[in-house]
């Protein structure tokens, strides 16, 4: 009966979870996600509830996680990849059309005079004023304007204070005038109303923006000089002339930005180089880490080599610590100042490990074959040991060499075991983000670059600084570049794999 109970009261909480994020989600707007959680939810009260499908209530938890951390953060970034999300471009075409509204204000000519006092309350500044009708009004930026009855008055009829709220004296807001005389109240819920503004702390009148929508046009008209900016299609209000208002909103694009990225490759030099660089460290990267981790493992499979052991424990050392503190430290021993390989080892010499570009590369690939090669190494150990002995001392009776041995017989038997791991090792450098980022944040960066690009900075890292690390934020473009990546690496592993399929056939 616990256990019923127990099992009841878990599914209330999840169902009240539940309807808070419909509710959530429906009153922004986004009611496609709102019926997903709904659907969800139901379908997991019907199953967990019922005795049936007992294999698939065991199956359900990862399943959702599934779907919830991978496969809906694929189709999202793919479909952004087909849009102009970024700065400027974030909210809907109604967040656009009150953003205008609230920019590019001009005093009404008309506009009547309200006697004001400044109050400081709980909730900050506020104004209260005195129309011409005498009635007393408050409000705040984050607050329309509302009646405010008990308002205290001088003789002269002027609203001056409120209970609980604190009257600035002239000498408060001239300490405070920078903060003041940025301050706009709504007049109304409706920001084509306008605001109240104040230039001298005293009196306040209306503001309105000159730019207008209006919605039997479905176009923005600027008052002030007649022009029309209509619906573009492609997420702004433009002019005739091509002038764009900003901001603007979330539109599907269609394949722009990978029209953009290809631009980018035939035209930007920055481009072309990272695009270029990543493919030769990923090759690079997974080339030397193997090759010395291999060679190591057969250096160390002599038996005749004493102490194997302790020498194997020690070469796996770099494998043990975290990966970002292992780069970090790197950074240090390469700084051209203090570091400890310019001033200890090269006795004080002033080389800029991280500042030239092909020596960032080279830093870079160091680190990488630092970091690599222990993992290689366990993993071609036990390869070779794996080797049936029998091999190996048949081809040594017909006459083979340790390099045929090698070439016709270790090799081949090894990469039965590797070749997968090869693949997946060159998918993880591809978009091997921590060591570029920590040890170099891509740079160095060419003065004259234009995206920011660095010499160093691999596909993955410039999608951030797309994303996140630019001023630009252009989360559409960088969405574009995460499913080329995707595709690039999904294509090389494919192909890789069925090459791979050959060993195991032969052997």
């Amino acid at each position: 009966m616990l256990q019923l109970l127990l099992k009841l009261l878990g599914f209330a909480v999840l169902n009240a979870i539940s309807v808070l994020l419909v509710m959530g989600f429906y009153g922004a707007g986004v009611w496609p996600v709102a019926l997903l959680v709904v659907i969800v939810t139901l379908g997991l009260d019907l199953l967990y509830l019922g005795p049936w499908a007992v294999p698939l209530k065991y199956l359900a938890p990862g399943i959702l996680l599934l779907l919830t951390f991978q496969v809906f953060v694929i189709l999202y970034s793919g479909f952004t990849a087909f849009t102009n999300a970024g700065q400027g471009h974030l909210g809907t075409k109604q967040d656009a059309i009150a953003a205008i509204a609230l920019s590019g204000r001009e005093r009404v000519p008309d506009s009547p005079k309200y006697l004001l006092a400044i109050l400081e309350g709980p909730t900050g500044l506020s104004f209260l004023v005195t129309d011409p009708d005498g009635a007393a009004l408050v409000g705040d930026p984050a607050t329309p304007l509302a009646p405010a009855p008990d308002a205290e008055r001088n003789d002269a009829g002027k609203a001056v204070g409120l209970p609980g709220a604190e009257a600035l004296t002239f000498q408060q807001i001239l300490g405070r005038q920078d903060e003041i005389l940025g301050m706009e109240v709504p007049i109304a819920a409706d920001p084509a109303d306008g605001v109240l503004r104040t230039q001298d702390g005293q009196t306040a009148f209306v503001f309105r923006s000159v730019r207008a929508y209006d919605p039997a046009l479905d176009a923005v008209v600027d008052s002030s000089t007649g022009v029309v900016y209509r619906d573009n299609g492609r997420g702004n209000f433009a002019a005739p002339d091509g002038t764009q208002i900003d901001p603007g909103w979330r539109a599907v694009v269609g394949l722009d930005n990978f029209a953009r990225m290809v631009r980018e490759v035939r035209e930007s030099e920055q481009f072309l180089g990272v695009f270029l660089w990543t493919f030769v460290f990923a090759i690079l990267s997974v080339a030397m880490g193997f090759g010395f981790g291999t060679f190591l493992a057969l250096v160390f499979n002599d038996p005749r080599i004493r102490g194997r052991r302790i020498y194997r424990m020690i070469l796996i050392l770099p494998y043990a610590f975290p990966v970002f503190l292992s780069v970090l430290i790197w950074g240090g021993l390469l700084n051209p100042e203090f570091g400890f390989i310019n001033e200890v080892l090269l006795g004080g010499a002033k080389i800029p490990w991280l500042q030239d570009p092909w020596l960032a590369r080279f830093s870079v690939l160091m680190v990488s074959l630092w970091l690599e090669f222990p993992y290689w190494f366990l993993i071609a150990t036990g390869a070779l040991q794996s080797i049936p002995r029998d091999l190996e001392e048949a081809a040594t009776i017909d006459g083979a060499g340790r390099r045929r041995l090698f070439r016709h017989v270790r090799l081949p038997l090894l990469l039965v075991t590797v070749a997968p791991l090869l693949v997946s090792a060159f998918a993880f450098a591809f978009n091997n983000f921590n060591l570029v980022w920590l040890l170099t944040r891509g740079g160095p960066i060419a003065l004259d670059s234009e995206i920011d690009a660095g010499a160093t900075d691999l596909l993955i890292t410039l999608t951030y600084k797309l994303a996140f690390d630019n001023s630009v934020q252009d989360y559409g473009l960088a969405s574009a570049i995460s499913a080329t990546i995707f595709m690039i690496v999904a294509a090389i592993s494919i192909l890789s794999f069925r090459r791979t399929r050959r060993y195991e056939e032969v052997f």
